[in-house]
């Protein structure tokens, strides 16, 4: 077994533990790390194994720090955010020392997982690229419905803002996205 094998089965193993089921009763951790798999395989084919391993692990156990730890309002989400990824990363961290990878790989994965360069660095922007993806692609319907307009605009374009001008035109291509919200993609 690789190296890679040997980190995505202990992922997927600490992920299918999520009691949140999804409607055909998979574990919804579990589900998210497959779909950004997916979605990495498909925007960024030649990815290293520290941005394969980030995509897979970038919710791992994420149900165990429930949103509504925090106050229910944007302080409390960005620090809700911030304290997840540092989770995740140190989660991740030991994952890939257990499966033999070396400091830098360990290093840069947690770097991706910390959101730390998004835009500057082109690795945590592909991560960000396949969290965007993977959010338009399989979670964007429920999350809309019953929301507001004006405020389902701003969340869209806060997303298409994420995205690096690569994915943007390609969400664009591989998406539906109805006006005014394609014109987010555009700009």
């Amino acid at each position: 077994m690789t190296r890679l094998q040997t980190a995505f089965d202990a992922i997927d193993k600490a992920n299918a533990a999520d009691p949140h089921l999804d409607p055909e009763g998979r574990p919804e951790a579990l589900l998210y790390g497959q779909r950004m798999t997916a979605e990495q395989q498909a925007l960024y084919p030649d990815a290293s194994d520290a941005l394969r391993i980030a995509c897979r692990g970038q919710h791992v156990e994420r149900w165990q720090l429930p949103r509504d730890a925090y106050p229910m309002d944007r302080a409390g989400y960005l620090a809700w955010r911030t304290e997840q990824g540092r989770r995740h990363a140190a989660r991740i961290d030991g994952i890939m020392r257990e499966a033999g990878y070396a400091e830098a790989d360990v290093v840069h994965a947690g770097k991706m997982l910390t959101k730390q360069g998004i835009k500057r660095d082109d690795e945590v922007q592909a991560l960000e690229d396949v969290a965007c993806f993977t959010f338009i692609r399989w979670y964007m319907g429920p999350f809309a419905e019953g929301r507001d307009p004006d405020e389902l605009q701003r969340i869209v374009e806060k997303t298409a803002r994420k995205m690096s001008a690569m994915a943007r035109t390609r969400a664009l291509q591989e998406f539906a996205i109805p006006e005014p919200f394609a014109a987010a993609f555009r700009a």
